[in-house]
This record gives C-alpha cells, sequence and structure tokens, in this order.
C-alpha cells in the first residue's frame, strides 16, 4: 500500500476508535465510505485509469475498505457491549424501585372445570380424559354417524391433512364415551370434560374452540328417570338454587330417544342447556354391550356456557384473549 493510502488507512483507524457515540461513529465512517467519502472517491476514479494500473492500485483501495469496514464494525461492537454493562449497572441498582408485577387468578373456566367434575364425582362418577386428536372412527364411525351420513353435516369439522388420514381435531368429548366402554363392563357412570373444536366463525356467543363435559351412564334398567335426577340434581350443586327441568323431543344419532334439556331458575325463562339420550343400541353393539340386557343415558353440554351465566359474562371471546383486566376479576 502506498504511503497516501497508509495515511488514509491510518487516520482512519484512529477517528474510529476515537467515537465515543453512535452518532460520531456514522460521522467517521460516512467521511471515508460515504457516497463522498475519501476512499469512494478514489475507487470512482479507477475508471479512468490504464487497466494495469487500475488493477494495481483497485485492491489496494479495497484493501483499505474492508480494513475501515472491520475497525467501525468492531467499534460498533464495543459501542453496544457498554451500553449494555451501563444498562445493566442500573437494572441493579437496589435502590431503585422495582416494577410491580400484575396478578390474575384462576381462570374462570378452570374453576367451573373443577366444580362441574367435584359435583359429579360426588354422585359417584369417573372423570376421564380423551386426545384432542380424533380418529374419524371415534369421532363419528362408532358413535353411529357413519360416511356420508347427513348427520355429519351438524358438526363442522377440522380435518387434519391429508383428510384421508382419517385424524380431526374432536368436535365433542363423546369419542370417550367408546373408548372408555370398550374397556369397562357396566355398570358404569363416566363424565368426559375437555376443549373440542368446531369450524364456525367467532362472535359473541360462539367460538371455534370450547369446552364440553360429556356424560355417560350405563347399567340394568337405566332410563330417562335416571338422567332427570341426575341432571336436576347437578343444576341445583351448580348454580344453589332450586331449578326445574324440562326435555324436549331432538335428534342425535348416538342416542335414541334423544332430547333437548331446558333449564328454569326461579324468575328467569327456560333456558336451552344440553343436549342427551338414552344410548342408541348401535352404539352399545359396537363395544360388545348387548342391549337388551343394559341400556344407558348419555348427555353432552359446554361449560362455557355455564362461566357465562354463573359469572354474568357477556362474551364468550374474553375467555380466549388472556386480558389480566378480565382474569382479576376472579380472585
Amino acid at each position: 500500500m502506498d504511503n497516501e493510502l497508509e495515511q488514509i488507512k491510518t487516520q482512519a483507524i484512529s477517528e474510529i476508535q476515537g467515537s465515543t457515540t453512535y452518532h460520531e461513529l456514522d460521522t467517521v465512517f460516512r467521511s471515508y465510505l460515504g457516497r463522498k467519502g475519501r476512499v469512494t472517491l478514489q475507487l470512482r476514479a479507477l475508471s479512468g485509469m490504464p487497466i494495469e494500473e487500475r488493477k494495481t492500485r483497485g485492491s489496494l483501495l479495497n484493501g483499505l475498505k474492508e480494513n475501515i469496514e472491520k475497525a467501525a464494525q468492531e467499534k460498533r461492537s464495543a459501542l453496544e457491549t457498554n451500553k449494555n454493562k451501563e444498562e445493566g449497572a442500573a437494572w441493579i441498582d437496589i435502590t431503585r424501585p422495582g416494577t410491580p408485577l400484575q396478578k390474575g387468578s384462576v381462570h374462570p373456566l378452570t374453576r367451573v372445570g373443577w366444580e362441574i367434575e367435584d359435583i359429579f364425582v360426588a354422585m359417584g362418577f369417573d372423570v376421564s380424559d380423551g386426545p384432542h386428536v380424533e380418529t374419524e372412527y371415534y369421532n363419528f364411525e362408532a358413535l353411529n354417524i357413519p360416511a356420508n351420513h347427513p348427520a355429519r353435516d351438524l358438526w363442522d369439522t377440522f380435518w387434519l391433512k391429508p383428510k384421508n388420514a382419517g385424524y380431526v381435531l374432536r368436535t365433542h368429548t363423546s369419542p370417550m364415551q367408546i373408548r372408555y366402554m370398550e374397556k369397562h363392563q357396566p355398570p358404569l357412570r363416566l363424565i368426559v370434560p375437555g376443549r373440542v373444536f368446531r369450524y364456525e366463525a367467532t362472535d359473541q356467543s360462539h367460538h371455534f374452540q370450547f369446552n364440553q363435559v360429556e356424560g355417560l351412564m350405563v347399567g340394568t334398567d337405566v332410563s330417562v328417570a335416571h338422567f332427570r335426577a341426575v341432571i336436576g340434581e347437578f343444576f341445583e350443586k351448580f348454580f344453589g338454587t332450586r331449578v326445574e327441568t324440562r326435555l324436549r323431543p331432538g335428534f342425535f344419532p348416538f342416542v335414541e330417544p334423544g332430547f333437548e334439556v331446558d333449564m328454569r331458575r326461579q324468575g328467569t325463562g327456560w333456558l336451552e342447556m344440553a343436549g342427551a339420550g338414552m344410548v342408541h343400541p348401535n352404539v352399545l353393539k359396537v363395544v360388545g354391550y348387548d342391549p337388551q340386557k343394559v341400556s344407558g343415558f348419555a348427555f353432552g353440554m359446554g361449560w362455557d356456557r355455564l362461566a357465562m351465566m354463573k359469572y354474568h359474562i357477556d362474551d364468550v371471546r374474553l375467555f380466549q384473549e388472556g386480558d389480566i383486566r378480565f382474569l382479576k376479576q376472579f380472585v
């Protein structure tokens, strides 16, 4: 490198190392490698030189440029390190007031889930859980909903790719009826609380994911009267007041007869709360039970709605937003 370029290199590195701020460093850098910097102008002048001289001087200028860029990068890293040290020192100053941490509480859906389990366990029901990703067989076929059955339109389903693999995000917790009965013999009592998924629009009263509790009781001579006693007891324990229930005809492929369950508390009108019915003979046969010897009832209801009623919440989307202001209300 000739004397001129050596002097430029020495001066540039000295000025870079003497910079104390990012602004000073940037000013020095641009004075050499900016659009009108000393080294930049010399690089542009190469086009007017003979080819041999252009090669020699171009190589020297490129080497100079790399040295300046390297020195600037090292200085930038040093400034960043010093900045972090200064900020770190300030952070551990024990005289500085701390930042208060906001606290939420147990989520209202969790509280309601615990309460539902406690009430049914006190009535002799087991509690079970199942996978969120379910097979088409357990989600539909074993529940008397074969392929191409029009009842499948009742459940807006999330299919996992490839669709022909036969896996879905479960649309209800009913598949655990089958899984549980395959491994247990009557008499049995079971609830299955858990999250389910439906491919539908989200609004004030609907969400694509919500919580459902499935109930099942199978044994000798189990009847609709047993169901009415169980569901009535649950509602009275949950709401802490006397309730009336009524059954209206309803269709669900895995029960026969099927009915909608309405509830009325003192001073309120009738509210639809659950779907239920007597377990369909085809479902009992799938798990190896004899419909001539045993019978049972099944029901399903969303506990998001139960939580909304219990805590006077008017928008189901609040449960999913994680807003600390909402959660602080349930301390």
